[in-house]
């Protein structure tokens, strides 16, 4: 299995930036596809951006043109920079990893087994 771990959220104003990090341990990390997901309080949990294993990334319409996901293998470690933030983006941050899921499933959460505990980003006007 692999452990999670994210990191960088924090209080930022509208326009501005973050990024976020998720460091990875356990089995080689290279071999997992990896996603971001958010949560706000009383939504369900929603998609962000997602990576395969061979590097293919895909976005949810909310992340596109904004957030940039990105893998380091050699760091086993995710990064989503987030740029022009806006005040719905606020929410708890999760990272996510699976070994096996069908490309088309890389954005849907439930295809996920491993979690990390979240980062809070709140985003004010």
């Amino acid at each position: 299995q692999v452990q999670l771990v994210e990191s960088g959220g924090g209080l930022v104003q509208a326009g501005g930036s973050l990024r976020l990090s998720c460091a990875a341990s356990g089995r080689t990390f290279s071999r997992y596809h990896m996603g971001w997901f958010r949560q706000a309080p009383g939504k369900e949990r929603e998609p962000v951006a997602a990576v395969s294993s061979g590097g293919i990334r895909y976005y949810a319409d909310s992340a596109k043109g904004r957030f940039t996901i990105s893998r380091d293998n050699a760091k086993n470690t995710l990064y989503l920079q987030m740029t022009s933030l806006l005040p719905e983006d606020t929410a708890v941050y999760y990272c996510a990893a699976e070994s096996a899921i069908n490309g088309h499933q890389l954005l849907n959460y439930r295809a996920y087994e491993y979690w990390g505990q979240g980062t809070q980003v709140t985003v004010f006007s």
